[in-house]
């Protein structure tokens, strides 16, 4: 193993002695306490039968594995649009070898690209948390023996495996939908953007060119949040290997999906390969998932998702782990906004079985950890196909686009792009990997906001066409959620264009799919609270250096001390917005994963 790596996992495992402990406690009293179906009373039993009588027989000779189906289906979201039809296809597959299947409960699922720049935004984040609790309740009825997660996008990978983890004592796996097949190029999307910032084009264009580029059911194309989760899950282990990126409707992803019901029944309860999803889901795993997200310029949204799963399964990570494994992961893949090409460019250069089989010759990826997907991690360094209609897994060979994937060897970048900044306005993180490197280091005055609408008038009145640091406040979780601020990027994306320096200071989130501007973001202690972002004044000179990693106020000291914070803006309400308050006063800080499932829990 790489020796950053491995001293990364010993200060994971160290940190996690306790907590880790408390976990593997739990799933063992869980199992050994768990009811099961031949322990239930006969009224309980009726219940859970009476809604497939066609199973009802091989449930009652409970002879069979009962796989509980939760799903993250919605026709809104294009990426789970492809579930309509899956659990009826699972109930089939899983007939096929004796186990039955059952949709154990849905759980909702938003779509970021819907609400950016809007109020159903600030429900997001915390949408997560939801996720994670309907989840639960899901799982909760000590009917399966095991159960298949239906979810891809942005929160809905987390929160379906914070909320399945609890319920670690049951094998698992993930089932993906794929992407949808590639529309207008990403870069070409982006471009239109910017020109209707600058008023070039109209709103009629625009729509028409986003409607090019998400345009069918599957996966937006681009390396963000939704992508970035399927990636995990390979390098994680939690999916059939290879099924990450195979296009919606086609054989093959049919196939995968059969798989992944015959996989979980294998996995089964009574059997020889038990496989409990908290036994597969430890240090190793997500130090596995931190290189994965390095390694190939993955979300910035991550560095909450890493850190909120691993809580829920007893570990610790924060983000001077990142920082040190960024340090000593090499940067293999280019995609969008990294790069120019789509996840369906990545897929056919090599995709992830290219990845996993670099970082494990590399010694960057523990190819040794408890898999759910397959017997080891390196099943996952190999390309599913279908051979007269069976599915086999080979060799990716060499990558069939330099441009988009390169071997450990001769990586596009020596690290992996991810910087912590330290200094008087507190801890921030910053994805480099997609600005030039001319850009990580900007000194400007600061233009400060209370919200991203405010910045986009400003821009439009010209206010802002000079060297300046965007500082928006108020942005994390206690204060409003912590949506995703994705509307700055044309705007700034533009100013950068013209020449200037440009940076972005906030407490709020970026979108996964944000690149070329330096963004220094999910700042802790957030202003609601008292944190430093709340001292900022107009025209302070920041000073944001991605090369040293600091982030700070060039304010005389005395000055810097005596000032008071801005005064917070009052709750929103509207949208649902209140309904969320719980969650907003419970919130962690960012880098524990701003969960308030999580801190109300102890955990």
């Amino acid at each position: 193993m790489n020796p950053a790596v491995t001293a990364v996992t010993d200060r994971i495992i160290q940190r996690s002695r306790d907590s880790r402990a408390r976990y593997l406690s739990l799933l063992e009293r869980e199992r050994e306490a768990w009811t099961g179906r031949p322990s239930l009373g006969c009224a309980n039993l009726a219940h859970a039968y009476a809604g497939t009588p066609e199973d009802r027989e091989a449930m009652k000779a409970g002879g069979g594995m009962n796989i509980g189906i939760v799903t993250a289906y919605n026709d809104m979201l294009s990426a789970h649009a492809v579930y309509y039809r899956y659990p009826e296809l699972m109930k089939l597959w899983a007939r096929e070898v004796g186990a039955t299947a059952q949709v154990a409960g849905g759980v909702p699922a938003m779509c970021d690209g819907v609400t950016q720049g809007y109020p159903g935004m600030e429900l997001s984040l915390f949408s997560r948390d939801t996720i994670a609790l309907a989840t639960a309740v899901a799982l909760s009825h000590a009917t399966f023996e095991g159960a298949l997660l239906l979810g891809i996008c942005d929160k809905i990978v987390p929160g379906l495996l914070m909320g399945a983890l609890r319920f670690g004592h049951l094998p698992m796996l993930l089932v993906p939908g794929g992407p949808m097949p590639s529309g207008l190029p990403n870069k070409a999307k982006a471009a239109v953007r910017e020109r209707y910032a600058t008023g070039e084009c109209g709103r009629e264009e625009l729509l028409e060119a986003e409607i090019a580029a998400y345009h069918s059911p599957g996966t937006c194309t681009f390396f963000g949040t939704a992508n970035t989760n399927q990636m995990m899950m390979e390098v994680m282990g939690l999916h059939i290997p290879g099924a990450a990126f195979v296009n919606p409707n086609t054989k093959l992803r049919q196939e995968l999906t059969r798989a992944a019901v015959h996989r979980v029944a294998a996995l089964g309860w009574r059997g020889a390969n038990y496989r409990p999803l908290g036994a597969c889901v430890d240090e190793r795993a997500i130090v596995n998932a931190a290189v994965g997200l390095l390694a190939t310029g993955g979300s910035t949204n991550h560095l909450l998702h890493v850190p909120a799963i691993a809580r829920a399964a007893g570990i610790v990570i924060d983000w001077e782990d990142f920082d040190r494994l960024s340090g000593a992961v090499p940067l293999i893949a280019r995609v969008y906004p990294n790069g120019a090409a789509d996840v369906n460019a990545f897929e056919e250069a090599g995709g992830m079985p290219f990845v996993i089989r670099e970082l494990i010759a590399s010694g960057h990826l523990h190819g040794d950890i408890v898999t759910a997907g397959g017997d080891t991690l390196a099943e996952a360094a190999r390309k599913p196909a279908l051979d007269a209609d069976a599915l086999v897994w080979r060799d990716p060979g060499a990558s069939g686009d330099e441009t988009i994937l390169r071997p450990a060897a001769t990586p596009f970048s020596p690290d992996g792009g991810m910087r912590i900044l330290q200094g008087n306005i507190g801890r921030a993180c910053i994805k480099v990997s997609a600005v030039e490197r001319d850009r990580w280091i900007v000194e400007a005055p600061a233009r400060v906001f209370d919200d991203q609408l405010a910045v986009l008038e400003a821009f439009k009145r010209g206010e802002l066409e000079r060297d300046v640091v965007v500082v928006v406040r108020y942005q994390g979780p206690r204060a409003n959620g912590m949506p995703e601020l994705h509307k700055l990027t044309p705007p700034l994306g533009v100013l950068q264009n013209k020449g200037f320096r440009v940076a972005l200071v906030t407490d709020g989130r970026m979108s996964g799919a944000s690149g070329k501007v330096p963004c220094a973001i999910h700042l802790s202690p957030e202003a609601l609270g008292g944190g430093a972002i709340g001292l900022i004044r107009d025209g302070d000179l920041i000073r944001l250096d991605a090369v040293s990693g600091t982030l700070d106020a060039l304010v005389d000291p005395a000055e810097w001390a005596a000032r008071t914070q801005a005064p917070a803006p009052p709750p929103a309400d509207g949208f649902g917005r209140e309904l969320f308050g719980m969650f907003r006063g419970l919130a962690d800080e960012a880098e524990k994963g701003a969960s308030a499932i999580l801190a109300g829990a102890g955990l």
